[in-house]
């Protein structure tokens, strides 16, 4: 029938859950660093279940993020090492793309830390730069605001790979970003430059909502959720950890499969999941998507 592109899941989350460390806010840097191998063994698990896509542990690489850390002038061994972890279960598992994260600056969620547009596209050029020859295509998370999507878009696109763009909405309207901006005023923008569409880290009836607003689009478009009950405002404030967020009660895997059906009955052609998406909830969609006759590619 179709074919599906299936992403993984939410690499943080697994990291804590299988290091039995406490979360920091260098979320899942700080467990990268502490245990060697366990980011590429969480990849195999993902490719395992049926994904074609490694996300690499890119997402919170920022000078913002380690600066006053032990990990401050570390990131070019940090980048180094997030993508090795990711091409060598690629290599392992002999097929499938590696995705080079970018997340915000600042904190996820927070468009009004975003800096001036000067600021912000030198940041984010600056992780393009790591990315660049080490994945096979950028992909821009959590795009919070208009202002985030025209700035990490144009510092990724200087890399001539394709850039894929990822908003968040909010979690009670999915017909706004977490800015409070339409979600359709993404598109102009998305169009401009963006090989791919898409909606993440949103609760999953925000998503259907929000795609509902870009599924007219000509990219290629597609969502994945994350599975929190809501982003807490313990969580928007300086330096946030994990353990302030909760796991909703309704997040098995057969549940968090059916909103990806439905995204599929949409158009979606990028499906997958984000925190709290585990490889088992990637083996159930992959399981889906073939009963219903798509291809995943």
């Amino acid at each position: 029938m179709t074919d599906i592109t299936l992403l993984d899941g939410g690499m943080g989350q697994e990291l804590v859950r299988r290091s039995g460390d406490i979360p920091t806010p260098l979320w899942s840097t700080q467990v990268m660093q502490d245990h060697p191998g366990l980011v590429q063994a969480i990849h195999a698990d993902f490719f395992a279940a049926g994904a074609t896509i490694a996300t690499a542990n890119t997402y919170a690489l920022h000078r913002d993020r380690v600066a006053d850390t032990p990990l401050e002038g570390q990131l070019p061994d940090l980048f180094a090492r997030a993508l090795n972890e990711a091409s060598t279960a690629r290599a392992q598992h002999g097929s499938g793309r590696v995705a080079g994260a970018i997340g915000p600056l600042g904190a996820s969620y927070r468009p009004d830390l975003h800096p001036a547009s000067d600021e912000a596209v030198a940041l984010f050029t600056e992780v393009a730069d790591h990315l660049g020859e080490r994945c096979d295509f950028i992909l821009c998370e959590t795009v919070s605001s208009l202002a985030h999507a025209r700035d990490v878009l144009a510092a990724a696109r200087t890399t001539g790979k394709p850039v894929w763009l990822a908003m968040t909405v909010d979690d009670q309207d999915g017909n706004v970003l977490r800015s409070g901006e339409p979600v359709a005023d993404v598109l102009p923008i998305a169009e401009s430059g963006a090989a791919a569409l898409l909606i993440n880290c949103s609760a999953p009836e925000a998503i259907t909502t929000a795609l509902d607003k870009i599924k007219h689009t000509a990219l290629p478009f597609g969502a994945y959720a994350n599975g929190f009950v809501q982003i807490s405002e313990g969580f928007l404030e300086e330096k946030p950890t994990v353990d302030a967020l909760t796991l909703r009660h309704d997040f098995a895997p057969e549940a968090y499969a059916d909103h990806v059906m439905t995204w599929i009955d949409m158009g979606a052609t990028i499906v997958g999941g984000c925190c709290e998406v585990s490889p088992t909830h990637i083996a159930e969609i992959a399981r889906r998507l073939r009963a219903a006759g798509h291809t995943i590619v």
